[in-house]
């Protein structure tokens, strides 16, 4: 099939771009790569009278380190993200994620910025986001503010953006130290969406886990932070019992049933993925 009829923008600044989403309102739709978007355009699952590309937007397009944050623009390619050397040195769960996304045609024009700005639920770099306690930077007819990642995957698809904002940046704390970062999941084939997936980092001291995140995908409507296991691992340090980590992770989630998997099959994988991943995070911590 093909989308219905449009007409495209090729804004260069961000002020452009807020000023034609407040002239055309719910009838225009930024787009980056295009890779979630021109699918579901083509399938007639949704339709916009404007698209406004955001291609031509160079300032989107910027990686900086700035004290103990990176910081990379909405519009950095997956496939850049997954090489520059800011990014594999400064936010190395980032770079580890992007391989799991799609394929590499999908990841030279998927964006950073899109994906977490679609907020897919079985998406990796909404988890990545939500385990290290990124920043949202958006900006809209009422300026520019930032979001807590925590505050910002609603549900589905769906953000705390409001009518007329768009997603400029995202804001990675940067970790010292002895750390490790893994990101694992569960799919049907290399490529598919994930079943179930977990970013995990973990930073220790001699025998002590003195920071750790874990974040789940694919088991409910956005992804879903393991506060409680996160707490039992750092108690227990490197000798924690991870298979009882990893239930504790799952314990709370429900995931629905689906033509993929069941819920139940979702939070038993949950666990065990989760328990993998810390002890991978572990052995390259302490290596």
């Amino acid at each position: 099939m093909k989308p219905a009829p449009f007409e495209m923008h090729l804004p260069t600044s961000v002020s452009e771009v807020v000023a034609l989403l407040d002239e055309h309102g719910d009838l225009a739709k930024p787009i980056a790569g295009g890779q979630s978007l021109v699918p579901m355009m083509s399938l007639r699952l949704a339709s916009f009278e404007h698209l406004i590309d955001l291609n031509g937007v160079s300032e989107l397009n910027q990686v900086s380190v700035s004290g103990d944050s990176l910081r990379i623009g909405a519009m950095v390619r997956q496939s850049t993200a997954e090489h520059d050397p800011q990014i594999v040195k400064s936010a190395p769960l980032v770079a580890k994620a992007i391989p799991h996304i799609g394929h590499f045609q999908i990841r030279n024009r998927g964006t950073v910025g899109g994906s977490i700005a679609h907020a897919d639920p079985s998406s990796e770099l909404p988890a990545v986001a939500l385990a290290l306690d990124a920043t949202i930077e958006a900006v809209g007819p009422n300026g520019s503010r930032e979001i807590a990642a925590k505050d910002f995957f609603v549900s589905t698809w769906e953000t705390s953006l409001i009518d007329g904002e768009i997603l400029t940046g995202v804001r990675f704390p940067i970790w010292s130290g002895k750390c490790g970062f893994v990101v694992e999941e569960v799919a049907r084939r290399h490529g598919d969406f994930a079943l179930v997936g977990v970013a995990a980092a973990v930073q220790v001291d001699g025998s002590k886990v003195t920071k750790a995140a874990i974040a789940l995908f694919g088991v409910g409507g956005t992804p879903v932070r393991a506060s409680e296991a996160e707490q039992a691992l750092i108690a227990g340090g490197i000798s924690a019992d991870l298979d009882a980590v990893g239930k504790l992770a799952a314990m709370n989630l429900a995931p629905s049933d689906d033509v993929h998997a069941s819920g139940e099959y979702r939070k038993s994988v949950a666990a065990t993925i989760v328990a993998r991943a810390i002890a991978k995070a572990l052995k390259e911590a302490q290596s």
